[in-house]
């Protein structure tokens, strides 16, 4: 069994930043896709970013410019730095791992990002 946790969710005013972290425990992040989904209140779970195991990032539209994916494998932990923050990226954000690959994977429990002032 494998486990994702994240941290580095919070309350920030708009325009502010944040850095969510996701570690896993086993050394995957090399491996496989791995990437942050959020679900904002009333709304379904949507991809954020993702990276690839050759390296290759993914972004949604509404946050190309904004956010930055990226891992450290010997970490075994990826980031998600989020920048010029809005009320609309208010969300719970899950890290996600398609391990094994081409598998549903594991989800982590979840970090609460809200924008407000």
């Amino acid at each position: 069994q494998m486990q994702l946790v994240e941290s580095g969710g919070g309350l920030v005013q708009p325009g502010g930043s944040l850095r969510p972290s996701c570690t896993a425990s086993r050394s995957i992040f090399r491996i496989v896709t791995v990437g942050w989904y959020r679900r904002a209140p009333g709304k379904q779970r949507g991809l954020v970013a993702e990276i690839t195991s050759g390296g290759r990032r993914n972004y949604a539209d509404s946050v190309k410019g904004r956010f930055t994916i990226s891992r450290d494998n010997a970490k075994n932990t990826m980031y998600l730095q989020i920048d010029s923050l809005k009320p609309e990226d208010t969300a719970v954000y899950y890290c996600h791992a398609e391990y094994p690959p081409n598998s549903p994977g594991y989800w982590g429990q979840g970090t609460q990002v809200t924008v407000s002032s």
